[in-house]
């Protein structure tokens, strides 16, 4: 009985590491609110950034609110290093970040360590 528990465990444990390594995850992404003349979005930051994926439109001011529930410390900064950003995410707090997107591209931010990543798709 007991190896059959073992056998299912590392099946078990097969599974998971197939399905969090080789499955497209779903990627959250969201298009920016456009108010008056400035683009505006929240970001939240828990195990990673939702949305990962942000669409924004070229020539306005973007305003990037990230909120960090995840008091991990990967994930206390935040670094847009197209746009020379590298900023600090205290714990339970909005941040917000400033960016003027002029040029159409996609554009990457990460965590301090590079570990957790997301994208800026200005169009």
């Amino acid at each position: 009985m007991e190896k059959i528990g073992v056998a299912l465990l590392g099946l078990g444990l097969i599974a998971f590491i197939v399905w969090w390594f080789f499955v497209n995850h779903h990627k959250v992404s969201e298009k920016s609110v456009i108010r008056g003349k400035v683009q505006e979005i929240e970001i939240e930051v828990n195990g990673g950034y939702s949305p990962e994926t942000i669409i924004l439109k070229k020539g306005l001011p973007a305003k990037l609110t990230f909120y960090r529930k995840d008091p991990s410390s990967c994930l206390d900064q935040i670094v847009l290093a197209d746009f020379g950003i590298h900023k600090d995410l205290p714990l339970k707090e909005k941040t917000l970040v400033t960016i003027h997107p002029d040029k159409e591209g996609e554009y990457g931010f990460a965590c301090g360590m590079n570990m957790f990543k997301g994208k800026l798709i200005v169009e």
